[in-house]
C-alpha cells in the first residue's frame, strides 16, 4: 500500500509523457513499511523521527520496528544523508549505524523537561550494556537527554537543535533555531514539545540538501495545522480544537497541550479499535489521564470503545460527574460544543474516529474533505 500510494504521488506530480514536474520528492512512509519503501525510492536523504509503541497488533514491540530500521539503513548508499532524533535512545542507536552523513537533532533547553520519566517510555535502558539510562532532561516519553552510566553511551549533541524554546499552549511555540547554517528566532502554529521535533526534523532535513535558511524559516511560519493535527474549525461562531491521539506518549502530549489553556478544558474524546486505529486498546492504561482529575469541567466519551474510555477515565479519577457517553459521534460533538460555552472544545480522537468526525463535519459544510486541503 505505501509503494502504491508513492507511485499515485509521482503520477500526480509528472507530464503525461512520464516526467516529474519537480525536483524534489517527499514521502513519508509507514514506519513497519520504511525497508521496502526506501529500497524503491534510493533517497538522498532519510529522516527518522521517533520510535514509540503504536498498534502493537499490528507492528509489535518498538524493538522489532529498530531492526528493520537497521536493515534499511544497511543497504542505503553511503551519500545517503540520514537525519535522525538525537533525542530518541533508540533511533539514535539505529542512526549511528549508517556510515554515511548523520545529522542528529534535538532540544536544548531544559526548562521543557517534565523532570522524571513517564510511565509512557519505552526505551529507557541502554542498548549496549542493558541498564537503565541515567536522563539530565526528559521532553516527553523517552525523550530527552541522557547517558549510560556504565558504558558512556550518551545522546548526541544536536547539530541542528532548539533552544529558548517558549511554549504558547494550543497557540504553538516558539524558539531559536540553531545550526551549522545559521541561526534564527522562529514560530510555528503547531503545539506541543512533540511537534518541535517535528519541526526541527523539517529544518534539519532541508538545511543539509542546500535550502537557504530564511527560506526554511518562512516555510516554518507559514504551515498550517494538516487534517485533525491542530486543525482548528469554527461551527455557528464555537471553536473546535481536533488533536490526533494514537498512542501512549502522544497522547500524554495532546493532555498537557490541552491542559495549557486557561481554566478548566471541555473535551470530546472518541476511541474506536478499527484496523487503522490498532484493535488492542489495553494501551489506554498506559496514558497518564490521571493528570485530568480535578481540571477539566466536562468530558465527552464516544466512539465504538466509548464504555472503555468511560471506564479508565473513572479510575483515573476523573468526577463522574463530569462525564458524558455519547455513541454518536455528530451528537457528541454538539453536546460537546454546547458543554464548551463559548470556550475552546478539544476533540482527541484515534485515528478512524478522527475521520468519521470530520466526514459529519463536511456534510454539515463546516470543513473540505481532506484530500482537497
Amino acid at each position: 500500500m505505501q509503494l502504491l500510494a508513492a507511485a499515485w504521488a509521482l503520477v500526480q506530480s509528472a507530464t503525461l509523457g512520464g516526467r516529474p514536474r519537480g525536483d524534489i520528492g517527499v514521502f513519508e512512509a509507514d514506519e513497519a513499511a520504511l525497508p521496502v519503501v526506501q529500497a524503491a525510492l534510493h533517497p538522498h536523504t532519510l529522516v527518522l523521527t521517533n520510535l514509540f509503541r503504536d498498534q502493537l497488533d499490528r507492528y509489535g514491540e518498538i524493538d522489532i520496528v529498530a531492526g528493520r530500521w537497521r536493515s534499511a539503513l544497511r543497504a542505503l548508499d553511503a551519500t545517503t544523508a540520514v537525519v535522525f532524533n538525537a533525542d530518541d535512545p533508540l533511533v539514535t542507536e539505529v542512526g549511528r549505524a549508517h556510515p554515511g552523513p548523520r545529522v542528529p537533532f534535538g532540544i536544548e533547553d531544559d526548562a521543557c523537561s517534565l523532570g522524571t520519566l513517564e510511565h509512557a517510555a519505552d526505551a529507557r535502558y541502554c542498548y549496549t550494556c542493558g541498564i537503565p539510562y541515567v536522563y539530565r532532561t526528559v521532553y516527553f516519553g523517552h525523550m530527552g537527554v541522557y547517558r549510560c552510566p556504565r558504558c558512556g553511551t550518551a545522546r548526541p549533541t544536536p547539530v541542528v537543535a532548539a533552544s529558548d524554546v517558549t511554549q504558547r499552549g494550543i497557540e504553538g511555540s516558539a524558539f531559536r533555531l540553531r545550526s551549522p547554517w545559521g541561526e534564527a528566532r522562529v514560530r510555528t502554529a503547531l503545539p506541543g514539545v512533540y511537534n518541535i521535533h517535528n519541526v526541527l526534523a523539517a529544518a534539519a532535513c532541508t538545511l543539509q540538501r542546500g535550502i537557504p535558511l530564511d527560506a526554511v524559516v518562512r516555510a516554518i511560519e507559514s504551515f498550517a495545522p494538516a487534517f485533525g493535527r491542530a486543525e482548528r474549525v469554527r461551527v455557528a461562531g464555537r471553536e473546535a480544537i481536533l488533536l490526533l491521539a494514537k498512542n501512549p506518549a502522544g497522547f500524554n502530549e495532546v493532555l498537557r497541550t490541552m491542559l495549557r489553556g486557561d481554566g478548566q478544558q471541555v473535551a470530546l474524546i472518541a476511541i474506536n479499535d478499527l484496523t487503522a486505529d490498532g484493535r488492542d486498546i489495553s494501551w489506554l492504561w498506559d496514558v497518564d489521564f490521571e493528570m485530568l482529575a480535578g481540571r477539566v469541567r466536562r468530558v465527552i466519551v464516544s466512539g465504538l470503545r466509548a464504555e472503555d474510555m468511560a471506564l479508565r477515565l473513572k479510575y483515573a479519577g476523573v468526577d463522574p460527574a463530569a462525564l458524558e457517553l455519547r455513541r454518536d459521534l455528530g451528537a457528541a460533538f454538539d453536546a460537546g460544543t454546547a458543554a464548551a460555552n463559548g470556550s475552546p472544545l478539544y476533540v482527541l480522537p484515534t485515528y478512524t474516529a478522527m475521520l468519521q468526525l470530520r466526514a459529519v463535519l463536511q456534510r454539515r459544510g463546516v470543513v473540505r474533505g481532506f484530500w482537497d486541503d
